[in-house]
């Protein structure tokens, strides 16, 4: 099994990934931001309209909204750059949201840029310069409704 499929199994495992978010991710584990699919082409992350992630206006906090984005785009990241030689760091460098309902219930957001991300990070390898890539994650309501979107901008870079 190849480090890629490890990870996507880590993040498909709930006790594991709930684990590897309080130890890394503790905001991300208290608002419940959990990965609800991955594979190497897309992943859905889903955020809840709750007490931890609530704002006073009485929907989702736009920091939550932004972190299960970041999420669904940063998982897609961390599959390509898992047992890499040599070692490719990743960050995000820019964010874009725009916001068209209020998160009043859970939030669904979709990133499917897999394979773009991928193609980066091969470039970053392939050409020992920092590469950088926007991917978009679209946030939805249960009633299907675009409640946010999120451009992020991460950027690949062999680790010296």
């Amino acid at each position: 099994m190849s480090s890629t499929e490890k990870f996507i199994q880590l993040l498909r495992h709930p006790f594991k990934f709930r684990m590897f978010l309080l130890m890394k991710i503790p905001s991300a584990f208290f608002a419940g931001v959990r990965i609800r699919t991955i594979t190497e082409e897309r992943c859905v992350v889903t955020v809840p309209y709750k007490w931890f992630s609530q704002n006073p206006f009485r929907s989702t906090y736009f920091a939550c909204l932004s972190m299960a984005a970041e999420m669904s785009t940063g998982a897609l990241a961390m599959i390509y750059i898992q047992g890499k030689q040599p070692p490719v760091s990743m960050l995000v460098v820019k964010t874009e949201s725009a916001y068209f309902k209020k998160a009043t219930g859970i939030t669904t957001f979709t990133c499917e840029d897999g394979i773009a991300l991928q193609q980066a990070v091969e470039k970053a390898v392939a050409t020992g310069e920092a590469q950088s890539f926007t991917a978009r994650s679209s946030g939805i309501n249960a009633k299907g409704e675009v409640v946010a979107e999120f451009l992020i901008t991460w950027s690949f870079k062999v680790k010296s």
